[in-house]
């Protein structure tokens, strides 16, 4: 043991101290959420059909808005209508998950996805 206590060639972690590693961690934390509060707060539009369906979402994946332009509304062929609006609700989470990945992939933390 040395006289300061603790363990010998233990004073730090490749050169840093405890005391920087844990500011370094803090000041990550900070970013990572400032990150996902910035994400949170953005809107994600689509649209398919050539715009007869359009949503907005946000990056919560909180659906805000869906509009169908009415040329689109056939009740003999319910099941385009639905295909549409799925794969527009669909392409618009897609964005949020690339936004995210984008806005993470700052953070290289094995492990962490």
């Amino acid at each position: 043991m040395s006289k300061r206590g603790g363990f010998p060639g233990m004073g730090g972690f490749g050169g840093m101290n405890i005391n920087n590693l844990m500011k370094e961690a803090k000041k990550m934390q900070a970013d990572l959420e400032k990150s996902q509060t910035e994400l949170a707060s953005r809107e994600f539009e689509a649209s398919a059909g050539g715009g007869a369906v359009t949503v907005k979402v946000t990056g919560q994946k909180e659906l805000k808005e869906l509009k169908l332009q009415k040329e689109v509304v056939d009740p003999e062929d319910v099941e385009m209508l639905q295909d549409l609006i799925l794969t527009c609700i669909n392409q618009a989470f897609k964005q949020v998950d690339d936004a995210q990945a984008a806005s993470m992939g700052k953070y290289n933390i094995p492990g962490l996805m």
